[in-house]
Formats: structure tokens, C-alpha cells, sequence
């Protein structure tokens, strides 16, 4: 699979497979915020998100031979982990719940989706070699696909559409249930799904010059179709916000259509990735107590960093 790091993520990358602590430790202060408001908000007690922080850092440097940028350094973290966060709250009462959980024909298992696989290297690595040249050309078409039509949506400020979207193809909800939280007829949400499958067959086509007719929708509504485009959405994160944008919205600058559509993302899907830049931005306005977890980061991962 091709890597999808941006130049600066590979470069960052890259200095730190080459063993150069003050990469390293750009990277920890880069990601270190995010990762630690994910955990506070997963997790009952600040310490235990610190040490579950520490821990994602520790593997993320230990996988770095297995890492091939099957995702953006920060999903890649985030996978860690969450998957860490998931692993500890077995046999605990947990609070991980999304909008997608919330509802009848919305709840996952949170142990087996694609994060999962994303924060376990060996096993992602074997997930892909398993795929034959096909399917995988036809995955990688898709995601392209997936990603113009979302957008598609914000450069038009289809916010409207994007939003049922999220809950069809990433949340995985019922019709009547994305009805009544969008405001729309049942109906609405059908012919929606419907033209945007066949719009996403059509790109796929256009893509990998694949023989799919594009008024055949058949391979996206053959079963088990919806949880692969969750795979996808998983993987690349389709929707989530950029930093930049977020911020903006911290501080009150967004247009009005923009601010409507990034309160839902937040507050109404849930988008747990986005929320934690979310506190993170917040926490850095009002304190910068993160120095000491970073200390304990930086003393217990830099030792596994390859010598120059």
C-alpha cells in the first residue's frame, strides 16, 4: 500500500528512524496534547490516561519498522491508543460511546474495526498482504473516491449532505434514526444514499479504470459493503477538521455554515480524534502543565530511538 504521509510527516519520519532525539522530541510536543486530552476523556483518572499516553508513545517508537504510512502519523497514534485505552477498560466500565454506538444498528465492536488494525503493525501488515492486487486497487480507488466526495461537500458547503453522509457511511445508522437527527424525511435519506453510491461507483471507475458500469452500485450494496466504507472512513479520517479549523472555531471566527456543520462534527457525532485537538487547544490557553508527562515520554522512549 502506498503511503499517504504528507512530505513534512515523512521528513519527520525519517529523522526519526534515523535515531535524532531532537526529532523525537518535536514529535512528542507536536502530538504529546492531543494524545493525553483523547485519554482524560476515555479515562477516569489523569493518571491513568498519562501512562496510557506514555505507553502509545513507547509502541509507536518501538513499530517504526513496521510502519509503512498506511495512515497520518497522528490516526496512526490515535490507533495506538485508543486501542491501549480499549484493551485497559476490559473488564472495567468504559466510556467510550459515539453517536454511532448510541443507536439501535449503530453499535460496533469496538475490537475489531479498523483502528484496531491500524495500531497493531504485524497484523495490519498481514491484513494487506492477504488482499489480492484486485481488491486492494479497488480499496485504494474507493478511499479517493470516498475523500473527493467529502470534499466535494465542504467546498460547496453541502454541509446538509455531509452530514448524513457521516452518519450513513461512518457512523453506520439506521435511516429513520439519521432522519429524525437531520430533520428530513426517511425517504430523503434513501435517495441520498442511493445517489452517492452511484456517484462513488462512478469516480471509482474513473480512478482505476475499472470495468464496474457506472450505473452498477452492485459492489457497494453487495453485504458487508457498509463496513468497509467504515474501514475507509476509519482509516483516513474522511471528515475529521483540520487544526487550523478548529481552532478558528475555538475562537468564535468560523462563517455560520462552517460553525454549524463543526458543532455537529464535535458535539453531535462526537468525532472522538477531533475533540481531543479540541481540549487540547483548549488546555494550552489556560495551562501548560503537560511538561511533566512529557519529561516522562521523552526519558522512557528516547533510548529505542536507532543511534545516528
Amino acid at each position: 500500500m502506498a503511503s499517504i504521509l504528507t512530505e513534512a510527516e515523512q521528513y519527520l519520519l525519517d529523522q526519526i528512524r534515523q535515531g535524532r532525539p531532537q526529532a523525537w522530541e518535536q514529535f512528542v510536543d507536536r502530538y504529546q496534547g492531543r494524545l493525553e486530552a483523547f485519554a482524560r476523556s476515555k479515562l477516569r483518572t489523569p493518571a491513568d490516561a498519562e501512562d496510557l499516553v506514555q505507553d502509545a508513545f513507547m509502541s509507536f517508537v518501538q513499530s517504526l519498522g513496521a510502519f509503512r504510512g498506511q495512515a497520518s502519523l497522528e490516526t496512526y497514534l490515535f490507533a495506538i491508543l485508543r486501542r491501549k485505552i480499549i484493551n485497559w477498560s476490559r473488564g472495567r466500565k468504559s466510556s467510550i460511546c459515539l453517536l454511532q454506538d448510541a443507536l439501535p444498528g449503530g453499535g460496533q465492536d469496538d475490537s475489531g474495526d479498523a483502528a484496531d488494525r491500524l495500531a497493531a503493525p504485524d497484523q495490519t501488515a498481514s491484513w494487506y498482504v492477504r488482499r489480492d492486487e484486485e481488491q486492494e486497487r479497488r480499496h485504494q480507488a474507493l478511499a479517493q473516491a470516498m475523500q473527493e466526495l467529502v470534499d466535494g461537500f465542504k467546498q460547496s458547503l453541502n454541509f446538509r449532505d455531509l452530514k448524513i453522509t457521516e452518519m450513513l457511511f461512518y457512523c453506520r445508522l439506521r435511516n429513520k434514526d439519521i432522519a429524525n437527527i437531520a430533520g428530513v424525511r426517511e425517504n430523503h435519506v434513501a435517495v441520498t444514499k442511493h445517489r452517492y453510491l452511484k456517484q462513488l461507483v462512478e469516480q471509482m471507475a474513473a480512478v482505476s479504470g475499472d470495468s464496474l458500469s457506472a450505473s452498477d452500485d452492485s459492489f457497494l450494496t453487495a453485504e458487508g459493503s457498509d463496513a468497509m466504507l467504515c474501514e475507509i472512513w476509519q482509516e483516513r479520517r474522511l471528515s475529521c477538521l483540520k487544526r487550523s479549523t478548529i481552532g478558528a472555531y475555538l475562537l468564535g471566527t468560523l462563517e455560520r455554515d462552517w460553525h454549524d456543520y463543526v458543532t455537529f462534527h464535535l458535539e453531535r457525532l462526537g468525532c472522538q480524534f477531533c475533540r481531543a485537538n479540541l481540549d487540547d487547544l483548549r488546555r494550552q490557553t489556560t495551562d501548560d502543565g503537560t511538561r511533566r508527562l512529557r519529561d516522562r515520554i521523552m526519558e522512557s522512549t528516547v533510548g529505542f530511538l536507532r543511534k545516528p
